[in-house]
Protein backbone atom coordinates (compact mmCIF):
# COMPACT_ATOMS: atom_id res chain seq x y z
CA UNK A 1 0.00 0.00 0.00
CA UNK A 2 1.44 3.32 -1.17
CA UNK A 3 2.39 5.88 1.76
CA UNK A 4 -0.55 8.42 0.41
CA UNK A 5 -3.21 5.83 1.43
CA UNK A 6 -1.71 4.87 4.59
CA UNK A 7 -1.44 8.48 5.44
CA UNK A 8 -5.12 8.96 4.21
CA UNK A 9 -6.21 6.53 6.89
CA UNK A 10 -4.95 9.15 9.87
CA UNK A 11 -7.91 11.70 8.32
CA UNK A 12 -10.47 9.01 8.28
CA UNK A 13 -9.59 8.24 11.98
CA UNK A 14 -9.94 11.86 13.01
CA UNK A 15 -13.08 12.38 11.28
CA UNK A 16 -15.03 9.22 12.23
CA UNK A 17 -14.48 9.73 15.91
CA UNK A 18 -16.33 13.24 16.23
CA UNK A 19 -19.19 11.77 13.81
CA UNK A 20 -19.77 8.57 16.12
CA UNK A 21 -19.89 10.77 18.88
CA UNK A 22 -22.20 13.39 17.53
CA UNK A 23 -24.68 10.67 16.07
CA UNK A 24 -24.42 8.43 19.38
CA UNK A 25 -25.16 11.42 21.97
CA UNK A 26 -28.11 12.31 19.70
CA UNK A 27 -29.54 8.36 19.56
CA UNK A 28 -29.24 8.22 23.47
CA UNK A 29 -32.39 9.12 24.90
CA UNK A 30 -31.92 12.21 27.62
CA UNK A 31 -28.28 12.70 26.74
CA UNK A 32 -26.28 15.88 27.29
CA UNK A 33 -24.02 16.40 24.94
CA UNK A 34 -22.29 19.50 26.89
CA UNK A 35 -22.87 17.83 30.25
CA UNK A 36 -21.97 13.99 30.13
CA UNK A 37 -18.54 12.67 28.91
CA UNK A 38 -17.62 10.67 25.69
CA UNK A 39 -17.35 7.69 28.23
CA UNK A 40 -21.00 7.31 29.33
CA UNK A 41 -21.73 6.39 25.48
CA UNK A 42 -20.32 3.54 25.91
CA UNK A 43 -20.91 2.95 29.46
CA UNK A 44 -22.01 -0.67 30.62
CA UNK A 45 -25.81 -1.17 29.38
CA UNK A 46 -26.06 1.90 27.29
CA UNK A 47 -28.25 2.41 24.31
CA UNK A 48 -25.32 3.30 22.43
CA UNK A 49 -22.51 1.03 23.77
CA UNK A 50 -22.47 -1.15 20.79
CA UNK A 51 -22.56 1.48 17.95
CA UNK A 52 -20.31 3.38 19.65
CA UNK A 53 -17.62 0.75 20.81
CA UNK A 54 -17.56 -0.45 16.55
CA UNK A 55 -17.13 2.81 15.25
CA UNK A 56 -14.30 3.94 17.71
CA UNK A 57 -12.34 0.75 17.57
CA UNK A 58 -12.46 1.20 13.66
CA UNK A 59 -11.79 5.15 14.24
CA UNK A 60 -8.71 3.81 16.55
CA UNK A 61 -7.93 0.58 13.84
CA UNK A 62 -7.01 3.30 11.21
CA UNK A 63 -4.26 4.95 13.39
CA UNK A 64 -2.26 1.62 12.57
CA UNK A 65 -1.75 2.31 9.44
CA UNK A 66 -1.51 6.17 9.89
CA UNK A 67 1.43 4.97 12.16
CA UNK A 68 2.87 2.94 9.52
CA UNK A 69 2.31 5.81 6.88
CA UNK A 70 4.31 8.19 9.39
CA UNK A 71 7.14 5.22 9.79
CA UNK A 72 7.59 5.35 5.94
CA UNK A 73 7.56 9.10 5.99
CA UNK A 74 10.58 8.91 8.08
CA UNK A 75 13.29 8.43 6.09
CA UNK A 76 16.07 9.65 8.54
CA UNK A 77 13.80 11.49 11.00
CA UNK A 78 14.13 9.04 13.99
CA UNK A 79 11.63 11.38 15.99
CA UNK A 80 9.26 10.00 13.60
CA UNK A 81 9.79 6.96 13.81
CA UNK A 82 9.43 7.50 17.73
CA UNK A 83 6.35 9.25 17.11
CA UNK A 84 4.17 5.91 14.67
CA UNK A 85 5.68 3.77 17.77
CA UNK A 86 3.95 5.81 20.10
CA UNK A 87 1.10 6.24 17.95
CA UNK A 88 0.50 2.68 18.35
CA UNK A 89 0.81 2.25 21.76
CA UNK A 90 -1.99 5.19 21.28
CA UNK A 91 -3.87 2.93 19.65
CA UNK A 92 -3.16 -0.22 21.76
CA UNK A 93 -4.50 1.93 24.98
CA UNK A 94 -7.89 3.07 23.32
CA UNK A 95 -8.68 -0.48 21.88
CA UNK A 96 -8.39 -1.88 25.07
CA UNK A 97 -10.23 0.83 26.72
CA UNK A 98 -13.22 0.98 24.55
CA UNK A 99 -13.63 -2.98 23.91
CA UNK A 100 -12.64 -4.50 27.71
CA UNK A 101 -12.84 -1.37 30.24
CA UNK A 102 -16.20 0.93 29.79
CA UNK A 103 -17.58 2.58 33.31
CA UNK A 104 -20.53 1.90 34.24
CA UNK A 105 -23.48 3.76 34.04
CA UNK A 106 -24.55 7.07 36.44
CA UNK A 107 -25.86 5.61 39.68
CA UNK A 108 -24.74 1.86 39.55
CA UNK A 109 -21.95 0.81 41.87
CA UNK A 110 -18.23 0.85 40.17
CA UNK A 111 -15.73 -1.99 40.15
CA UNK A 112 -12.40 -2.68 38.75
CA UNK A 113 -13.16 -1.81 35.39
CA UNK A 114 -14.05 1.93 36.14
CA UNK A 115 -10.79 1.61 37.61
CA UNK A 116 -8.82 0.23 34.30
CA UNK A 117 -10.87 2.86 32.79
CA UNK A 118 -9.23 6.11 34.64
CA UNK A 119 -6.09 4.44 34.68
CA UNK A 120 -6.28 3.67 30.48
CA UNK A 121 -7.77 7.30 29.87
CA UNK A 122 -4.71 9.11 31.11
CA UNK A 123 -3.30 7.92 28.14
CA UNK A 124 0.31 9.04 28.15
CA UNK A 125 1.35 8.16 25.14
CA UNK A 126 -0.76 10.41 22.77
CA UNK A 127 0.81 13.38 24.23
CA UNK A 128 4.33 12.13 23.17
CA UNK A 129 3.04 11.85 19.78
CA UNK A 130 2.17 15.21 19.94
CA UNK A 131 5.76 16.47 21.55
CA UNK A 132 7.39 14.47 18.77
CA UNK A 133 5.44 16.37 16.18
CA UNK A 134 7.09 19.70 17.50
CA UNK A 135 10.22 18.47 17.57
CA UNK A 136 10.15 17.25 14.15
CA UNK A 137 8.96 20.36 12.29
CA UNK A 138 9.77 23.78 13.15
CA UNK A 139 7.65 27.22 12.34
CA UNK A 140 4.12 27.34 12.35
CA UNK A 141 3.26 23.97 13.01
CA UNK A 142 5.55 23.35 15.96
CA UNK A 143 3.35 26.22 17.37
CA UNK A 144 0.23 25.14 16.48
CA UNK A 145 1.10 21.86 18.06
CA UNK A 146 2.22 23.86 21.32
CA UNK A 147 -1.45 25.79 21.10
CA UNK A 148 -3.19 22.24 20.98
CA UNK A 149 -1.49 20.48 23.71
CA UNK A 150 -1.93 23.93 26.18
CA UNK A 151 -5.91 24.43 24.96
CA UNK A 152 -6.54 20.67 25.22
CA UNK A 153 -4.38 20.14 29.00
CA UNK A 154 -6.58 23.19 30.05
CA UNK A 155 -9.73 21.80 28.90
CA UNK A 156 -8.92 18.39 30.96
CA UNK A 157 -7.67 20.11 33.88
CA UNK A 158 -11.21 21.62 33.88
CA UNK A 159 -12.90 18.52 33.54
CA UNK A 160 -11.40 17.04 36.14
CA UNK A 161 -13.16 18.15 39.42
CA UNK A 162 -16.34 16.80 38.04
CA UNK A 163 -14.76 13.43 37.43
CA UNK A 164 -16.31 12.25 40.73
CA UNK A 165 -19.54 13.87 40.18
CA UNK A 166 -19.93 11.46 37.43
CA UNK A 167 -19.77 8.49 39.50
CA UNK A 168 -21.72 9.66 42.16
CA UNK A 169 -24.90 10.70 39.92
CA UNK A 170 -24.62 14.25 40.46
CA UNK A 171 -24.73 17.61 37.99
CA UNK A 172 -21.78 17.74 35.90
CA UNK A 173 -22.13 21.23 33.71
CA UNK A 174 -20.01 21.34 30.82
CA UNK A 175 -17.75 19.18 31.30
CA UNK A 176 -18.86 17.28 27.99
CA UNK A 177 -18.12 20.02 26.17
CA UNK A 178 -15.04 20.78 28.02
CA UNK A 179 -13.98 16.79 27.32
CA UNK A 180 -15.17 17.56 23.28
CA UNK A 181 -13.38 20.26 22.74
CA UNK A 182 -10.05 19.07 24.34
CA UNK A 183 -10.35 15.34 21.42
CA UNK A 184 -11.78 17.21 18.95
CA UNK A 185 -8.73 19.79 18.70
CA UNK A 186 -6.25 16.48 18.95
CA UNK A 187 -8.55 15.48 16.17
CA UNK A 188 -8.01 18.29 13.91
CA UNK A 189 -4.22 18.46 14.97
CA UNK A 190 -3.76 14.47 13.31
CA UNK A 191 -5.94 16.06 9.73
CA UNK A 192 -3.14 18.63 10.26
CA UNK A 193 -0.77 16.29 10.71
CA UNK A 194 -1.76 14.02 8.08
CA UNK A 195 -1.69 16.42 5.13
CA UNK A 196 1.67 17.76 5.74
CA UNK A 197 3.26 14.77 5.79
CA UNK A 198 1.22 13.76 2.35
CA UNK A 199 2.47 17.49 0.71
CA UNK A 200 5.68 16.41 2.21
CA UNK A 201 5.08 12.81 0.28
CA UNK A 202 4.29 14.29 -2.78
CA UNK A 203 7.11 16.54 -3.16
CA UNK A 204 9.66 14.33 -1.87
CA UNK A 205 8.06 11.94 -4.76
CA UNK A 206 7.97 14.77 -7.86
CA UNK A 207 11.79 15.58 -6.58
CA UNK A 208 12.40 11.44 -6.93
CA UNK A 209 11.16 11.66 -10.38
CA UNK A 210 12.74 14.57 -11.29
CA UNK A 211 16.02 13.65 -10.16
CA UNK A 212 15.71 10.24 -12.14
CA UNK A 213 14.94 12.23 -15.90
CA UNK A 214 18.13 14.67 -14.96
CA UNK A 215 20.56 13.74 -17.34
CA UNK A 216 23.98 12.68 -16.05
Amino acid sequence: MSIAYLLVCGILSAVLYPATDIVAALLYPGFSYTDQAVSELFAIDAPTSALVVTLFSISTALLLPFALGIWRSARSRRVLRLMAVMLVAHAVDALTLWNFFPMHMRGEPTSFTDTMHGILAVDPFLLIVMIAGAVAWKGRFRWYTIATIAFGTLMIALAIPHITDVFQNQPTPWIGLMERAAQYANNLWFVVLAMMLLRETHSFSAWRWSAARSPG
